[in-house]
């Protein structure tokens, strides 16, 4: 390489960093130097001054790294929320949490109530972007319970408080409670006409319109959607515009108004690539595609969709790579190509389950029971305290305070002992039920018999028999042993241990049982969950109750479908004698089998049923002909997957 070519390329590298470096103006360095240098301490203040520059990223850098210097916390925590906002209006969401956390840290240890409710608001706000619906819950109500304890809340707590309520009815709308979140956005509604905030009047309109839009009430919709714009229109908030016109587009669609959703959305999509949000961006893409699809025009419509699906799986969207891949299968069964049809609904549901599996509305309110305890926790305290001082100051019975702590201390240990105690008598009822159930799946009767038909394999020299069943046999007794130990299995492993069962039984039986599991195809057995060893004890029952006594052939058909939403229903059918010959049988034996594997299954899926919001449900059906004559039984287990 020549000396010219070195002096090109030193110029380059020089000519690369001019172009990266951040210019700052020598006004706003003054500025900062006289800010740094005052003890001001609230939102408002700073805003006052600030407001003009708050988006542009160098400047608020520098001037969170002054800030930093000079130890001016409040405006230091002023500086990084103004970075995380511009951060998440970019979809940038681990950068703009990073920020927001930050700014909290800073304003916790400058005890500055007023930036750390803010933090957390901005916090829940990404999260809730993100479908991280419990941590997002989380923030706001920690902002909630702090920003209440406040007795003359300002006019920017005030503003927190309604972010806050915003945040839990979003939180709600998302979970499908559309009138609780109507209620939440209705109340931050009167808060912020009272204060005069158009952008918060602006947000909870829209906010309202989307709950109206997904429970089918599309005029009302549109009139809080046209409300909504109003306000943006006078604040002159762009971003606002595009998502008002994209959500009156949506609400076109719904109404068969596609041509005019399609050159609405085409309009608006030039405004957001302007904007940049990517977000924003990925919601109008998704509208015009479902327009463009309801037009029968798939191709224009599949590269919308595509375009929508890259950029929500980018920056990490769920909701809306839901949504992009539902429309793009719905493409795909419309021109026959089953195949993408079904690729993209399974990308669709599998990432529905999982958000579902990630939070539930049970969870939701646990937490929402828990904020209200707090709040009134937190109310309790300040009374304690207020009543504490009072005594101070009138020097009052201090005797009495002492006793009444105590008595209050006995009683609180009181309350613990018969808690623990119900605890400990939970826990005795728990494990006292899971060694029955391992008594019951190891009953001496068939491990007696067990063994005995392979001795007899054994006796009659058929040693390839006898290795096979009793490896078949060492098999499942350790299944039966692992599974014990575990509250929930898969279902392939609950399978498994069932067909090692039928398998031994059926020597007893001469091989005379025809044995059949059938699964329906959108079922994946190694990711749903069931309570562990709760088939057997049905299959036992079909066996020796209903086909023991039965001449002929003898079937038993295991069928794992789909039931309701979260639901898989497993139904055990057996060709026996049915339940009414099978009690008259059993009776006029000499020696009766008793039969408590049944009850005790009951008896775990009821215990079961306590720790999740859906219930675990057995039905038994006889089964006849069209002569009234029994040909059956079947038991269905309807089970929610865990």
């Amino acid at each position: 390489m020549g000396i010219g070519k070195y002096w090109f390329f030193f110029f380059f590298l020089f000519y690369i960093q001019l172009g990266h470096a951040q210019i700052i103006p020598d006004a706003f360095k003054k500025t900062t130097d006289s800010l740094t240098k005052t003890d001001l301490k609230t939102y408002a203040e700073l805003d006052a001054v600030l407001r003009p520059v708050r988006k542009d990223t160098a400047l608020m850098r520098y001037f969170a790294k002054e800030a930093a210097i000079q130890e001016f916390h409040s405006g230091q925590s002023y500086a990084l929320n103004q970075l995380g906002r511009k951060y998440r209006d970019f979809s940038q969401f681990t950068k703009a949490i990073n920020l927001h956390q930050e700014a909290y840290d800073v304003a916790t240890e400058s005890n500055n109530l007023e930036f750390k409710v803010y933090s957390q608001n901005m916090l829940g706000v990404i999260y809730t972007r993100t479908d991280e619906v419990k941590t997002a819950l989380k923030y706001y109500q920690e902002a909630l319970l702090l920003a209440e304890t406040v007795e003359n809340p300002s006019r920017n707590i005030k503003r927190s408080i309604n972010v806050s309520l915003n945040g839990v009815g979003n939180i709600y709308r998302k979970l499908g409670q559309y009138q609780q979140a109507i209620e939440k956005f209705s109340k931050s509604l009167e808060l912020e006409a009272d204060l005069g905030n158009k952008l918060g009047l602006a947000i909870n309109h829209q906010n309202i319109g989307d709950c109206y839009k997904a429970q089918g009430m599309f005029e009302e919709a549109l009139e809080n959607f046209r409300l909504s714009l109003a306000y943006n229109n006078q604040i002159n908030s762009e971003r606002g515009k595009i998502i008002c016109n994209y959500s009156i587009g949506h609400v076109y669609i719904h109404q068969g108004k596609n041509e005019e959703a399609e050159v609405m959305l085409e309009e608006i999509l030039k405004n957001a690539r302007q904007l940049g949000d990517p977000k924003i961006i990925s919601d109008v893409l998704i509208n015009l595609g479902v327009a463009l699809l309801e037009q029968n025009e798939y191709k224009d419509a599949e590269i919308r969709l595509k375009e929508s699906l890259k950029i929500a799986q980018k920056h990490n969207v769920p909701e809306q790579i839901i949504d992009a891949s539902k429309s793009l299968s719905e493409i795909w069964e419309f021109q026959g190509d089953y195949k993408k049809a079904f690729h993209y609904y399974k990308q669709a549901i599998s990432l529905e389950n999982e958000i579902s599996n990630s939070f539930t509305v049970g969870y939701v309110n646990d937490l929402i029971l828990k904020y209200e305890a707090d709040k009134n926790a937190n109310k309790l305290q300040i009374l304690v305290a207020e009543n504490e001082l009072n005594k101070t100051r009138l020097k009052k019975n201090e005797t009495t305070l002492l006793i009444s702590g105590f008595a209050l201390a006995l009683l609180a240990g009181i309350f613990y002992i018969l808690y623990r105690q119900y605890q400990l008598n939970n826990d005795k009822k728990l494990l006292t039920l899971e060694q029955t159930m391992l008594r019951s799946q190891m009953n001496p009767h068939f491990l007696f018999n067990s063994l005995n038909s392979i001795k007899l394999y054994i006796i009659n020299n058929e040693k390839k028999n006898a290795v096979h069943y009793l490896n078949k046999f060492s098999k499942l007794v350790r299944k039966i042993l692992e599974a014990s130990s575990l509250k929930e299995i898969s279902l392939a492993e609950e399978l498994e241990t069932i067909e090692l069962y039928m398998n031994i039984e059926n020597i007893r039986f001469s091989n005379e049982i025809n044995y059949n599991v059938s699964i329906d195809e959108d079922i994946d057995i190694h990711t749903v969950k069931i309570p562990s060893l709760i088939l057997q004890p049905f299959l036992e029952n079909a066996l020796w109750h209903g086909l023991s006594s039965k001449k002929g052939e003898k079937n038993i058909d295991v069928q794992v479908s789909r039931g309701d939403r979260n639901f898989i229903d497993i139904s055990i059918t057996d060709n026996g004698v049915g339940r009414d010959a099978s009690e008259l049988i059993k009776k006029s034996k000499v020696l009766k089998r008793k039969s408590v594997g049944i009850e005790i299954t009951k008896e775990r899926l009821a215990n079961f049923a306590k720790d999740y919001q859906n219930t675990f449900d057995v039905t038994i059906i006889d089964l006849f002909d069209k002569e009234q004559i029994s040909t059956g039984t079947r038991v269905v287990l309807h089970i929610p997957t865990i």
